[in-house]
């Protein structure tokens, strides 16, 4: 349901999304609020902002960490310096079950919490096998409103207003 790219200038990534590929609009969150972070098993508290547009049916995702704390961000950013892609985002209906089939299948819990309007998500270290991340996303009321409304707002998108910093 999503691809998501790791970028150091948030502002070019939106105008190149926007302008060169016809995704959007675009909603940014910005400084987004997650509640007990944990990275690799150990409490973090890292400062990042979010990026949600779409491209038909596919979310695009694109993520600026604001500080030098250790993160799953960091890791990519050590392999390219530049960044790039990051990881496919999966909704989930069982996400304990997938999270627990993923670790059983040898893939590291890299980065998880709840986001602030109390929904989990888990990023499954799947670089070595796929090249990049999973993040399962439990899907829940609200986050299926969230990404419809999202998707929505792309369907006959004009072009105009491409970049929405809600209030």
């Amino acid at each position: 349901m999503q691809i998501a790219y790791v970028v150091n200038d948030l502002d070019s990534a939106l105008e190149h999304w926007t302008g060169t590929m016809g995704v959007g609009p675009f909603f940014v969150m910005e400084n987004l609020e997650i509640i007990s972070p944990q990275y690799r098993g150990k409490p973090t508290d890292i400062e990042f902002t979010i990026a949600l547009g779409y491209s038909g049916t596919m979310c695009v995702e694109l993520i600026k960490q604001h500080d030098d704390t250790p993160s799953v961000y960091r890791e990519l950013l050590q392999r390219a310096p530049d960044g790039g892609f990051h990881h496919w985002g999966v909704g989930t209906e069982q996400f304990d079950d997938d999270v627990a089939r993923y670790q059983s299948n040898g893939h590291d819990l890299a980065f998880c919490g709840t986001v602030a309007v109390g929904d989990r998500y888990a990023y499954m270290d799947t670089q070595e096998s796929l090249g990049g991340m999973v993040e399962l996303i439990k899907l829940t009321p609200v986050v299926r409103e969230l990404f419809g409304n999202l998707e929505a707002a792309a369907l006959n998108w004009d072009g105009t207003d491409p970049v929405r910093r809600p209030g």
